[in-house]
């Protein structure tokens, strides 16, 4: 295979135009096109610059009998599974529809309580006749089915992890130009990243504040239960802005990082989650049987600007532990 078939193979693996090539190489696109129908050669600099951009080495563009796709590390093993751009791209769909499900669990859990604190206003406020008793019912009945639902979604993601096995549990290389296609992309996704993570952090934070603003000026536990579903909803309003981007973000490193060793960053995610999936839901039933048995609304709510914080002390303090340890 000469290098004009390996160029033009190259470009069309990863998706690009001889625009995009020619702007990414700094030349023009008849150059590409020139290259392209063998009449020119790009010069060395050219050559080492096109290896840089498709992830092959300068030897596999300039000899013709290097026609087969095979990695340069030659430190790989044997055993290790070669992806493609179309695996990756199939990788990331099936990692943002787990994501979906999942975000959708969380958020049906999340709000589960929403129900009970609108029925206990609602009784507080004596409309629609009900008691005290039969709003806390009716409440504790709709966590009970939304939380079921919530679960279900979560057993659903079960369906996709064979998909995303390899990337996520096995050693894995990319296939040439896989790489410099998901770096651009991550490039580009990085802006969307910030603005929707600042975005959901700043939601999160600032959903005490009505709560707060009520319980320091207003009396009366049936503002108050309204304001705890306001707080609620700001927070699931949250989940569903971070999540999704979080998770493609991640899928991205997890493609990039081209193996399965874990990094030290990923260790530390993974450790973070697996402490956030016993703690939040631990926090969640003290909040729920503190506030349900005294009833004390407006001062019960402390317990998440407390936990929060408590939260990022404990990830601290699992990461002191961790150093201490190597």
């Amino acid at each position: 295979m000469i290098l004009a078939e390996k160029i033009v193979r190259l470009r069309k693996q990863v998706g690009w135009s001889q625009e995009e090539l020619a702007e990414k190489m700094n030349v023009s696109r008849q150059s590409v096109s020139k290259w392209e129908s063998t009449n020119s050669i790009p010069d060395l600099n050219r050559i080492i610059i096109l290896a840089e951009i498709f992830d092959v080495s300068t030897d596999f563009l300039l000899k013709d009998e290097n026609e087969a796709f095979d990695s340069r590390d030659e430190s790989r093993g044997l055993d290790t599974i070669q992806v493609s751009l179309e695996q990756a791209v199939k990788y990331i769909e099936h990692k943002m529809e787990v994501s979906a499900l999942v975000t959708k669990g969380v958020m049906l859990c999340v709000c589960s309580v929403v129900p009970l604190f609108f029925f206990l206003a609602l009784a507080e406020t004596n409309r629609l006749n009900l008691t005290g008793d039969i709003a806390a019912a009716i409440g504790v009945v709709s966590i009970l089915v939304m939380v079921s639902i919530g679960i279900s979604f979560f057993i659903k993601t079960n369906q996709y992890e064979s998909d995303i096995a390899v990337i996520d549990n096995e050693a894995f290389e990319l296939a040439y130009g896989v790489h410099s296609v998901f770096k651009e992309k991550l490039k580009k996704f990085r802006v969307t990243y910030n603005r929707r993570l600042s975005v959901g952090i700043f939601m999160f934070i600032i959903s005490f504040v009505p709560l707060m603003f009520v319980s320091m000026f207003f009396g009366g536990l049936g503002i108050i239960l309204m304001m705890l579903i306001v707080l609620i909803l700001m927070i699931a309003a949250g989940i569903y802005i971070v999540a999704p981007v979080s998770a493609q973000y991640d899928a991205y490193n997890n493609i990039l990082k081209d193996s399965c060793l874990e990094t030290a960053k990923s260790k530390r995610t993974k450790r973070a989650e697996k402490l956030a999936a016993f703690y939040w839901p631990l926090l969640t039933a003290i909040f729920l049987g503190w506030s349900l048995w005294t009833m004390d609304w407006g001062v019960t709510w402390i317990i998440w600007p407390v936990g929060a914080v408590l939260f990022a002390a404990l990830v601290g303090l699992m990461e002191l532990l961790d150093k201490e340890e190597s």
